[in-house]
């Protein structure tokens, strides 16, 4: 086998601690993709960061060669360093908005790259090349604009144009730190296919990290699987999908393939969507008059039945934000939101209260969604002080308890710990957990599990499926993720620009979709 570079038995640990990545080899052949799968805290970014010393200050590197070119890139001094990064490999980061400079725009952004090495060329020349990139990562639209700042984009966007900088200068390897993670279904599939193509056509490797197997399966001809520090199996895409030897994988494998059981007799209808509109004026003129609308949701149907979970798929701007918002009456909608026979729309405010403890959301990022200066006690104390202010001190302590239980939680470890103090997971815990304490009948899940590793992902899901047993609760579940779409829905609802455009039984969108829409998305499950 020709390999571009090759890792050998790297070993990394911060100070005296214990190794972080341990003994790790990894050959990436010319022209291939190489994928590294885990979860947080596996090694695989520090792996792949180690390859042009861009490690944390802290990081030791005390064993290993990687040998780029027949040269040990460990033993290359700064500045020969800084002649291969951005040139001869290249890395595009999992979060394009943070990665581009704000002040600047894009267009002076891959200039600097080139310029970085290559000073000799003109100015002519840079206009040329920052045109033709533009074109090769399908931003043809911005060809006439390059002039522009990275957050007049979307997020599809902005990953073209790292990428387009990542291939400024025709790398030999180009690492993917998770350069789809923060991407809708659709982006995410152009964004591996884009990389697919230019591969193709340059002939270069890829070394892609990501803790999706899905994404991975879309995109690698080689993996290796990485926990607590180690490589523990590694072979070709079809052995570790078809053929996993170690435990983990068949584990990794399988959260992936989980499909949903099904139950008949869930005719309790507890919430009903009839007609339901969100349309937001477009006012012009110095009178204000309305002179168009955006139609955020347009004529939607469908109805909830208890302990049923209905999943919501759709791209950026298909409207689920607006759909969630108007059943939570967060905003103005029209047609009917009945909820228990009472319809939403209708209600008064000063009787809405009531209601609302019946309906709670728990959202994609529980670190923005819980308050950094309340503890554990007062996050979930809040909702109660607000609905059961005739508790007892004691009663509330005990309801707490039994919550924190539920949830996987310790109250005595746990109570009085602020939100930075857990990990991702437990956030999420502690998220569902001050939702459930209201003991409501629908939950509704925004994303509430895309920004977890794959093993902490399939855990939340299960809590979740044991609580909606427990509690006959609804849930509403939006993700952009299929796998985890169909691991947890009874009826799958696809939404695309405001319309409904496929709803039915998640075994007949899954089996004989109707729309090309869904039969693209579901394209992306493993």
């Amino acid at each position: 086998m020709n390999n571009l570079l090759s890792i050998k038995n790297l070993t990394i640990n911060f100070k005296e601690n214990q190794n972080v990545v341990d003994n790790v080899s990894i050959d990436i052949p010319k022209g291939e993709t190489v994928a590294i799968v885990g979860e947080s805290g596996s090694g695989k970014t520090l792996s792949a960061l180690s390859i042009l010393k861009l490690l944390p200050t802290n990081a030791i590197i005390k064993n290993g060669s990687i040998i780029f070119n027949d040269k040990d890139l460990l033993k290359l001094p700064q500045n020969k360093i800084e002649k291969i990064r951005g040139n001869k490999i290249s890395t595009i980061f999992q979060e394009p908005m943070s990665s581009l400079n704000p002040l600047h725009k894009i267009d002076k952004q891959i200039k600097e790259i080139i310029t970085t090495h290559n000073n000799k060329v003109n100015s002519e020349e840079l206009n040329q090349s920052v045109l033709k990139l533009l074109k090769e990562v399908n931003l043809d639209n911005l060809m006439n604009r390059p002039n522009i700042y990275s957050y007049e984009l979307s997020g599809g966007q902005r990953q073209r144009v790292m990428i387009a900088m990542s291939i400024a200068n025709n790398p030999d390897l180009l690492i993917a730190d998770e350069p789809t993670t923060a991407l809708d279904v659709t982006v995410q599939q152009q964004i591996l296919a884009l990389l697919n193509k230019i591969q193709e056509e340059r002939k270069m490797s890829i070394l892609f990290i990501s803790h999706d197997l899905g994404v991975v399966n879309e995109i690698a001809d080689y993996i290796y699987v990485m926990k607590e520090g180690k490589i523990i199996e590694h072979g070709k895409k079809d052995q570790i999908f078809y053929n996993p030897q170690d435990a983990y994988t068949k584990q990794l494998v399988s959260f992936q393939n989980k499909i949903r059981k099904h139950e008949e007799n869930k005719e309790v209808e507890i919430l009903k969507i009839k007609d339901l509109k969100v349309w937001y004026p477009i006012k012009k003129g110095i009178f204000k008059k309305t002179v168009d609308y955006v139609k955020a949701i347009d004529v939607i149907n469908f109805t909830l039945n208890q302990k049923e979970t209905l999943g919501i798929v759709g791209e950026s701007g298909s409207g689920k934000t607006s759909l969630v918002l108007a059943i939570l009456k967060l905003i103005t909608s029209s047609g009917k939101i009945e909820f228990d026979k009472i319809d939403l729309n209708l209600v008064k405010k000063n009787k809405l209260k009531s209601i609302r403890k019946n309906i709670q959301i728990v959202f994609q990022d529980p670190y923005s969604s819980l308050s950094p200066r309340m503890n554990v006690e007062e996050i979930l104390n809040e909702g109660m002080d607000v609905h059961f202010p005739k508790y007892s001190v004691s009663e509330k302590k005990q309801i707490l308890k039994d919550i924190l239980k539920e949830t996987g939680m310790n109250y005595e470890r746990d109570y009085n710990k602020y939100p930075h103090e857990f990990s991702g997971g437990q956030r999420q815990r502690i998220a569902i957990a001050r939702a459930l304490i209201l003991k409501p009948k629908i939950l509704i899940l925004d994303e509430p599990t895309s920004a977890l590793d794959i093993t902490i992902q399939n855990q939340i899901l299960d809590l979740l499926q044991n609580l909606q047993e427990k509690y006959s609760l609804s849930y509403i579940f939006i993700s952009h993720d299929m796998n985890v779409i169909r691991s947890v829905s009874d009826k799958i609802l696809v939404l695309k620009k405001g319309k409904l455009i496929e709803y039915n039984s998640a075994e007949k969108v899954f089996n004989k979709p109707k729309d090309e829409y869904t039969k693209k998305l579901i394209s992306s499950v493993v």
